[in-house]
């Protein structure tokens, strides 16, 4: 494996190995307002929410490792204690990526990127109106974590109101990831779309415990032929197939039985259950029988 020592390595070596191993990361749209009234707008991946209650947002405005300066998104906010941030959603990534340039401190980026300001309703910092998520935000501490360049200013928010587009909302009034659209940030100029295909349902109960690993037989922790994610999906049921149920599938699957008949019976078997791991959860229990046979073999 390569090494990296954080130590030795050049920093901006180090920012690209960091963000090419923590992705996909959302993307904080910065709104914030200088003391002359302009409005800048600014991009961040060093970002997540952190609390529902209160309601916490963090990101980071790093210093630039060329020049070891500061953004101007942090001036304002050190200064007013306010930002709206906004969620990149694909139809405004492109101008999003405009207003990350660094223009003179004088110049809006909303100007620069087509984007709409809109009237808060709380702070003073803009709204994006093509942005479906905007949220108002009061800027309760921020944590300098160095003074070299590439060191972070971590800029903890309160969520104060949320602005949501009612196009990105499904019947139940949820969130629809195929809606929303949204847009992640990846190492160096790459970026992930989190719709279509990409997105995916994993449903999996913390209550009641479920049978975990080491509860799989070895056959099936051993196999060859099913991958890691099927292992979890069989370590995630509440109950292990019981023996009888095993034995029933055994003896009265008429495919099952030619399967066993085969010169590689418990590959044969693998494969069959993997196929059927592989189309989701609805059949798992089904899936799970089938393997639990390779103890009667």
């Amino acid at each position: 494996m390569l090494i990296i020592d954080p130590k030795s390595t050049p920093t901006s070596d180090l920012h690209q190995y960091l963000l090419g191993s923590v992705a996909p990361r959302p993307i904080a749209f910065a709104s914030t307002i200088d003391d002359n009234g302009v409005a800048n707008l600014a991009p961040y991946s060093f970002f997540n929410c952190f609390s529902s209650n209160p309601p916490t947002l963090v990101f980071s405005s790093n210093r630039r490792v060329a020049g070891n300066t500061t953004k101007d998104t942090l001036h304002n906010i050190e200064k007013n204690k306010e930002v709206v941030i906004c969620v990149v959603n694909h139809a405004i990534v492109r101008q999003m990526t405009i207003a990350s340039v660094t223009f003179p401190s004088k110049v809006s980026e909303f100007a620069k990127s087509g984007l709409t300001p809109m009237k808060a309703d709380l702070v003073k910092p803009f709204l994006v109106k093509e942005s479906p998520v905007n949220m108002e935000c009061r800027v309760t501490d921020i944590i300098s974590l160095g003074d070299q360049g590439g060191a972070g200013n971590l800029i903890i928010c309160e969520v104060l109101r949320m602005h949501i587009d009612e196009k990105v909302l499904d019947e139940d009034k949820k969130i629809d990831p195929q809606k929303i659209d949204l847009m992640g940030r990846m190492g160096r100029a790459f970026y992930v779309r989190a719709s279509g295909d990409a997105v995916q349902k994993i449903f999996q109960p913390v209550v009641p415990v479920t049978i975990g690993f080491d509860e799989l037989p070895e056959s099936v922790r051993t196999s060859s032929v099913l991958t890691g994610n099927n292992l979890g999906q069989l370590a995630g049921m509440n109950a292990a197939p019981s023996e009888k149920d095993v034995l029933a599938l055994k003896e009265e699957n008429v495919h099952i039985q030619d399967l066993l008949k085969s010169d590689e019976p418990l590959q044969n078997l693998h494969h069959f259950a993997k196929k059927i791991l592989d189309e989701g959860d609805s059949e798992r229990d089904f899936a799970a029988k089938v393997l639990w046979i390779g103890n009667f073999i």
